[in-house]
């Protein structure tokens, strides 16, 4: 038998890896070898979020970003459409809350993926934004309605930056 008939690629021996470490996980889980309820990460740094003070789903969020490591300083305001305007989120594009990550702006219930994303290729924009107060997004019950358009912050017209 020759060997080199069965080579895999790289994407088909990290999905055996991926797929085993996840499986792995539910048995052990299972078996109390490994905790599900995993601890938050090492600290990441400060979060400061400016939400309005009735808001309750904004709360949901920053206990999301603490789990992902970070330390949030949640700070009551009315004044979100001002701030808004000010780091150059469009009218339509006005987020539920906003939180100042690693030097950007992070407008919404914005998973951590696109937050990671965002502080790994420190891209030379204000920040991100999604609008509003979508359903099943971090700190929002429901279920997602579908995929979500995240906004650049800059100069111009507001360009996609991701979508989930």
């Amino acid at each position: 038998m020759e060997i080199s008939k069965y080579r895999l690629s790289r994407r088909a021996v990290l999905t055996i890896l991926v797929g085993g470490a996840g499986g792995a996980a539910l048995i052990g889980g299972a078996t109390g070898i490994i905790s599900l309820s995993a601890e938050p990460t090492p600290n990441r740094g400060e979060v400061t979020l400016y939400k309005n003070p009735q808001c309750d789903c904004c709360e949901g969020y920053a206990s999301y970003l603490q789990h992902n490591g970070f330390q949030v300083k949640v700070i009551p305001t009315n004044d979100l459409t001002v701030m808004g305007q000010k780091y150059g989120i469009a009218d339509n594009d006005q987020p539920c809350h906003i939180s100042l990550i690693g030097g950007y702006v992070v407008g919404g219930h914005i998973p951590i993926e696109v937050v990671n994303r965002l502080l790994s290729e420190k891209p030379q924009i204000t920040g991100v934004t999604l609008p509003g107060m979508p359903e099943g997004t971090p700190g929002m019950p429901g279920s997602k309605p579908g995929p979500l358009q995240i906004y650049e912050i800059g100069k111009g017209q507001p360009k996609v930056y991701a979508t989930v």
